[in-house]
């Protein structure tokens, strides 16, 4: 360690030898709370967050530094019986990322136990190969004898290496949970510059962003045939920064519902998406936001290798 409690770096900026470093994907249910999780362990915006189901598409890693570890979070979709073609992207998505990973990290809803989604996701998780771990979310709302009781019923069907019982809205129980990764991931060079928080480009985590507060304003009006794309990022010589995002929908309907009477939601959706890219990026955010119709972009090949989806034949 340096003077500061920090690891050691070589002169090429690489952590000394001795580091530990590896990859923990997150996976679930819709809903369970991995995005809430992630960026709980992170201690950023990460990945979005939001009451609407099934809002991360592709796989997002965050990266959190414990001693002389980094690890590597991965959070997948939620895994559930998919209906359409993007559907069947994300739940692809979502399994190769737990099959890729050093560790898989179940996160179980306390409060809905063991049915539906997860019920399914505990069948299939016995041909995972790969150490598995149980986190037990919401645990803050449950009584612990009903903890125990679901804890020991995941365990039955499943071998998992450890029991977590945490809250991710809280961080209860997540120092712990990373105390434990620290030690069980293989030692190896880190994969990522000490300071980074995420490998998703600022240009598409910024269009997450966007997306976040499109379902937060409208989940009652708006199916999820909404896409964002960041089209430009300009550095202006004042420290601040222009961006200009599309928000693609698939009706002229859906264009009416994102801007509103006399353009007052997409102004709302704008502020809010702008407040919390400024946060990220520490700097002044100049956020302009169009609106375009695009029929079946659910269906475009193109889109999928944005969202970094596999297109499903």
């Amino acid at each position: 360690m340096d003077a500061d409690g920090k690891p050691a770096m070589t002169e090429t900026g690489e952590p000394s030898p001795g580091t530990r470093s590896g990859f923990v994907a997150l996976i679930g249910a819709p809903n369970a709370g991995k995005s809430t999780l992630l960026n709980q362990l992170v201690g950023a915006k990460v990945s979005i967050v939001t009451h609407k189901v099934q809002t991360t598409r592709a796989l997002v890693r965050g990266i959190a530094t414990r001693d002389r570890t980094q690890i590597v979070f991965v959070d997948t979709p939620g895994i559930f019986k998919p209906r359409r073609r993007l559907d069947r992207a994300m739940v692809t998505t979502a399994w190769g990322g737990a099959k890729d990973a050093d560790i898989v990290a179940f996160l179980l809803d306390a409060e809905r136990g063991i049915r539906g989604d997860a019920e399914t996701i505990l069948d299939n998780l016995s041909e995972v190969r790969q150490p598995k771990i149980l986190i037990l979310n919401k645990v803050d709302r449950i009584k612990r004898d009903k903890l125990l009781v679901l804890a020991a019923e995941a365990n039955e069907r499943v071998s998992f290496d450890r029991t977590f019982m945490i809250s991710a809205l809280t961080g209860d129980g997540c120092d712990d949970l990373l105390g434990y990764l620290a030690e069980a991931l293989p030692e190896g060079p880190w994969y990522y510059p000490e300071d980074q928080i995420s490998d998703l480009p600022m240009r598409q985590l910024a269009a997450e962003i966007t997306r976040e507060k499109i379902y937060m304003r409208l989940h009652q009006e708006l199916p999820y045939s909404a896409h964002v794309e960041t089209e430009k990022w300009e550095e202006k010589k004042d420290g601040s920064v222009r961006i200009e995002q599309v928000i693609y929908v698939e009706r002229e309907s859906q264009k009416k519902i994102v801007l509103g009477h006399k353009g007052s939601t997409i102004r709302d959706i704008g502020q809010a998406a702008r407040e919390d890219i400024a946060q990220i990026l520490e700097q002044k955010v100049h956020l302009f936001l169009f609106v375009k119709v695009r029929e079946n972009w659910g269906d475009d090949p193109e889109r999928y290798r944005e969202m970094g989806l596999e297109f499903p034949g």
